[in-house]
């Protein structure tokens, strides 16, 4: 496993498991244990979610000792509007059933991010959070906050893929010393993204599937990948993604497939 440096000393696994749209209940208690057996080391779920208690069941069940994971959830959007960002925060530790996490994102920079920030804050001097940061923020989010936070965020979560490069943004955070995790890596549910005819290429070049060129491609950007599964033989292979390298041109002919293309919300234009 590949690690990140955060900006605050703390070391983040490469590659990690998201579960977003997994639902609460056995599926997720099966694909966290499956990622933890694999020798995932890093699992990512929000409050939104609905399945925070799942995964502290599933890291039970996998017998892996709690201090060698890296967790992370979010804080949701109601909450931020609402004022409840320490409430929330202790709602997560409860349904993961720890007394930390290792990193809490603002989930989407809803009215009154700055505020739940300087809550944040409090919290990770307070030892309870190893690391803050934020999720969906551009670059007008990030000077905003800017203005008023003690310490800028570690880690900033953003939708990113061959389609949807995002590289302005990234390299952007990675001027603030920001790291960078991407979100729906490989295109998004019900997307084409894997039978696109360069990756397609590229994977019987290089003797592996679409997935795991893409989630290379990832790893060699220098960003924090976490692509959501929940069939066992999918989070092994694609966990099988650091015994070999893309070559220079071919990093290139992925950068090229850029389209601009979201297949999640614009963070300057959400309503929820």
């Amino acid at each position: 496993m590949n690690y990140v440096q955060l900006n605050g000393g703390v070391k983040i696994p490469q590659l990690g498991l998201g579960v977003f749209q997994t639902p609460d209940g056995e599926q997720t208690v099966n694909a966290v244990k499956w990622a933890l057996e694999a020798r995932y080391r890093h699992i990512d779920t929000a409050k939104i979610y609905g399945n925070e208690r799942s995964v502290g069941d599933g890291i039970k069940a996998s017998g892996i000792a709690r201090g060698d994971i890296f967790l992370t959830t979010k804080l949701w959007n109601a909450d931020i509007r609402a004022g409840r960002t320490r409430e929330a925060f202790e709602e997560s530790l409860r349904a993961l059933q720890t007394d930390y996490v290792d990193l809490y994102l603002i989930h989407w920079p809803a009215d009154g991010f700055c505020e739940a920030w300087s809550v944040m804050e409090e919290l990770f001097k307070e030892g309870k959070i190893r690391a803050i940061g934020v999720s969906n923020f551009h670059k007008s989010h990030l000077e905003r906050l800017e203005k008023t936070a003690k310490q800028m965020p570690t880690v900033n979560q953003i939708e990113s893929h061959p389609y949807f490069s995002n590289q302005p943004l990234i390299d952007y955070c990675f001027s603030w010393d920001i790291a960078v995790e991407v979100w729906s890596p490989l295109g998004g549910t019900g997307g084409n993204l894997l039978q696109d005819k360069t990756l397609v290429s590229l994977a019987e070049k290089y003797n592996k599937t679409p997935a795991q060129i893409v989630l290379r491609w990832d790893i060699q950007r220098n960003v924090v990948v976490i692509p959501k599964s929940t069939h066992r033989e999918r989070i092994i292979s694609n966990k099988a993604i650091f015994d070999f390298e893309l070559s220079e041109a071919d990093m290139a002919a992925i950068n090229a497939l850029n389209r601009n293309q979201r297949v999640g919300s614009d963070p300057d234009h959400f309503d929820f």
